[in-house]
């Protein structure tokens, strides 16, 4: 598959269906191509194994990140595999979207912007959409992936704003990669 080289682009797709090596592909080609001092990283992924699959995984998984790069990688949590209460997990979405809205204020003027898992710090109300993209404006290419299916719950709170949270990306792309 061939992603755009400018432009907004989101990939979403469920767990383990390549979002994250496509979303690595991306970041290759514009080094390869441009070279990695004006590329900013940001790496919402969090690595947990649920029911011994492993979800999420970051992009150094699959690349290896361009020195000169700058990247903001969160210690995220995976609140609806890890959280064992409704209660527990709303705590972890709000610890996600605390230091995720952090480092998405931190994001420096580049060129270039790689977002993995996206909608992480989405997923509580400290999280907003609307931030992530204002801080991904009047770039020459913003690369976002965010997960898009139903193993992990559909009617749940932190469900619901991912969901509304992923939608509001889809509006905002130029180019919409769903996988499968």
């Amino acid at each position: 598959m061939s992603l755009p080289t400018t432009g907004r682009v989101l990939i979403t797709g469920p767990s383990n269906a390549g979002k994250t090596r496509l979303t690595a592909r991306a970041l290759i080609g514009w080094v390869e191509d441009h070279g990695a001092d004006d590329v900013a990283i940001l790496d919402f992924a969090p690595e947990v194994e649920h029911e011994g699959i492993l979800l999420g995984g970051r992009l150094d998984r699959f690349v290896d990140v361009p020195e000169g790069a700058w990247v903001g990688v969160l210690d995220a949590h995976a609140p609806r595999a890890e959280g064992t209460t409704e209660k527990g997990a709303h705590e972890l979405a709000r610890e996600n979207a605390r230091g995720g809205m952090d480092l998405v204020e931190s994001l420096p003027s580049s060129r270039a912007v790689f977002v993995n898992d996206a909608t992480i710090p989405l997923q509580h109300e400290a999280g907003d959409v609307e931030t992530l993209l204002a801080a991904c404006e009047n770039r020459e290419l913003v690369v976002m992936n965010a997960f898009s299916g139903e193993e992990l719950g559909t009617d749940d709170p932190i469900s619901r704003r991912e969901r509304e949270a992923r939608d509001r990306l889809i509006e905002w792309a130029d180019t919409h990669e769903e996988l499968h």
